[in-house]
């Protein structure tokens, strides 16, 4: 099983490509859905209670994910305090499913993991290959803006990653979001060919 890395920064396509990725046979993970499903968990939840107070929760008792999103994007202190609980959890997601996946034996032979913060983290030697999804800044923004999402709101958030510049630098493959669907899927198979060989050639060395 070869395990790769899929990274990029916000409004750049992640989801789209690795949706791609699974329609070719990929076994694929979205950490942003483990983190979503955490988000709803009663002890998550009351770890952020203690760590965030009581004004970022709903009158039922749920949790305000807009007021959240709103201080940790604007305060790095609580930004981090938030990782540090969803972080270690999303990994034990992630190597689940891994051991999971590697169970089958029947065919795993590519997995893919969209991970938001591959780079920022330090994850990588987790991945053996490292993709980064990237567009233009002004490509980005403007889709998230046809999704409802203010200018001002997402330029936040892209400022708390790292520039894709660098994601670009330090991946293993590169695929180019900013034109059409047709050009993104050419890449993304080139890409999975490459990823099958590479793990054929490692299955003929053992």
């Amino acid at each position: 099983m070869l395990v790769a890395g899929l990274t990029g920064n916000y409004g750049m396509g992640k989801s789209t490509v690795l949706r791609m990725f699974r329609d070719l046979g990929a076994f694929t993970l979205d950490a942003d859905e483990v983190v979503d499903m955490l988000l709803s968990d009663p002890a998550v939840m009351r770890q952020i209670r203690e760590a965030f107070g009581d004004g970022i929760f709903l009158s039922g008792g749920g949790l305000d994910r807009s007021a959240l999103a709103s201080i940790i994007f604007r305060d790095a202190e609580k930004r981090g305090a938030l990782e540090g609980i969803l972080h270690p959890l999303v990994f034990e997601k992630i190597e689940s499913f891994l051991a999971e996946t590697e169970g089958r034996r029947s065919g795993a032979e590519i997995v893919i993991v969209e991970i938001p913060l591959l780079f920022e983290k330090g994850y990588i030697q987790r991945f053996d290959r490292k993709i980064t999804v990237y567009t233009d800044e002004d490509v980005a923004l403007s889709r998230l803006e046809q999704k409802g999402i203010a200018r001002g709101q997402a330029l936040s958030r892209l400022r708390t990653q790292m520039p894709i510049e660098e994601k670009i630098r330090m991946a293993d493959f590169r695929i180019d979001n900013g034109r059409t669907l047709a050009e993104t899927e050419e890449q993304v198979q080139y890409i999975y060919a490459r990823l099958l060989s590479d793990f054929r050639e490692r299955a003929q060395r053992k």
